[in-house]
């Protein structure tokens, strides 16, 4: 038996094993501001439902563009319009029609809905202050528990996953359930993610029955001098 005395061992490179399903999870692109003489529009479940500014839909092109480079074998929206939109410019160029998943859903601000929510955080409103004191949604009046929200979103997943193995999904989602994604998948404090930029890319890998955290708000593509191929003629 060799000793192994000239045999090199090389740094290991990632891949995904057999079964795993890579988890391409993009915030949406930017909203349009919000105004206290005129509400958002208002979703059927009661949440605000604000379309994408235009900024917001110049960084939805963008990562339409980007991700149309990788294979992409689904994408998933949730039940607010500014997820769809972003997701729009990908599915133009992939071809592939985007479903629904509710359970991705932005979380739910309670008597803060329809843009109060920024007002108030803005204005460092005491039971905003005491939110991110606490880590917890449910300190603004009558918002959705942290356990709610754990539960949904673990639900939400695993039914993606299960529909993709060996597969690479689009997931089209909003910046308080990126965090809580990159929550489950490392264990960390319940804000600890929060802030995920609008437009970006955060990469996780499920399999063997958990998430890994392969890349964070990826914004590479917003960036000046980011080159992209350009669409091809048709």
């Amino acid at each position: 038996m060799s000793d192994g005395a000239s045999t090199e061992y090389r740094q290991h490179r990632f891949s995904a094993p057999p079964g795993a399903t890579e988890l391409l999870v993009v915030r949406h692109g930017e909203s349009i501001p919000a105004r206290m003489d005129q509400e958002f529009p208002i979703a059927a479940d009661g949440q605000g439902d604000p379309p994408l500014a235009p900024e917001g839909e110049w960084e939805a092109e963008r990562v339409g563009q980007r991700l149309s480079l990788e294979r992409i074998d689904a994408i998933y929206v949730t039940t607010l319009q500014r997820t769809a939109q972003t997701a729009a410019p990908l599915a133009r160029l992939t071809g592939l029609t985007p479903s629904v998943e509710r359970d991705l859903r932005e979380i739910h601000l309670g008597e803060w809905e329809g843009g109060l929510y920024r007002k108030m955080v803005a204005e460092r409103h005491p039971a905003s202050v005491r939110a991110f004191e606490e880590q917890r949604w449910d300190a603004i009046p009558g918002a959705e528990t942290s356990e709610s929200l754990t539960t949904r979103v673990a639900a939400g997943l695993q039914r993606i996953v299960a529909a993709h193995p060996d597969q690479r999904v689009a997931v089209f989602t909003h910046g308080g359930v990126v965090g809580e994604i990159v929550r489950q998948a490392t264990g960390c404090r319940p804000f600890a993610f929060l802030g995920a930029d609008n437009g970006s890319i955060t990469h996780i890998v499920a399999m063997d029955g958990r998430l890994m955290v392969r890349r964070f708000n990826d914004t590479a593509h917003l960036q000046p001098g980011f080159t992209l191929v350009p669409e091809p003629l048709t």
